[in-house]
């Protein structure tokens, strides 16, 4: 009998489910808006502050895993189970699950990669930190360029180590975050804006 995903060690489930860069594909934005559509049906509409694109696929130009990464904001004293089996119900994975933060996915399967792989991230209004390094690197494309050429030179050596793969980038990803706290205010800022800038 074929072990579950559930019972697979993270050693297995990092062979399985390689780290994959790819080009930016246009068709991840579609994916999102697509997706949220979904998530809509399912959340409850008075709870939701945002549902986001972030990540790297949020940004065009660079090349990314390509897996959709979402960041959903919801009320101060929205409770989290309530919203967990709501997601769950929309054909989510729990992944982890600490006070005040839930990460689901999608998309992950016994085969592999689904066509559509999504992760999403559950958090407090103003826990946001992602939007600040999105927005960064998309109003400043040189930095994203950076940020593009260090992910790559981190592929192969941690093509089967996810976490060894987040954790050399988290220097980088801090740096910019903080800057980009310190030039925007992410209540303001529109996709309007950044395009302007760019």
């Amino acid at each position: 009998m074929k072990k579950q995903l559930t019972d697979m060690s993270l050693e297995e489930l990092w062979e399985l489910f390689p780290i994959i860069l790819t080009a930016h594909q246009a068709c991840w934005s579609e994916w999102f808006e697509e997706e949220k559509q979904l998530l809509e049906e399912y959340l409850p509409a008075d709870k939701v502050v945002r549902l986001s694109h972030i990540g790297s696929t949020a940004i065009e130009g660079i090349w990314a895993k390509p897996t959709v990464d979402m960041l959903l904001e919801v009320k101060e004293g929205t409770d989290f189970e309530e919203m967990k089996h709501c997601i769950l119900t929309a054909g989510y994975l729990l992944m982890s699950a600490k006070e005040a933060r839930m990460s689901f996915n999608k998309g992950y399967t016994l085969q592999g990669f689904a066509e559509r792989v999504f992760h999403l991230h559950l958090r407090y209004e103003g826990d946001n930190d992602e939007l600040y390094f999105r927005d960064y690197l998309r109003i400043h494309p040189e930095v994203a360029k950076v940020y593009e050429k260090l992910k790559l030179s981190l592929w192969k050596p941690y093509q089967h180590n996810r976490d060894g793969y987040t954790e050399a980038k988290e220097d980088f990803v801090r740096k910019y975050t903080e800057i980009g706290k310190k030039e925007m205010n992410i209540n303001h800022i529109t996709d309007k804006q950044v395009k302007d800038k760019e």
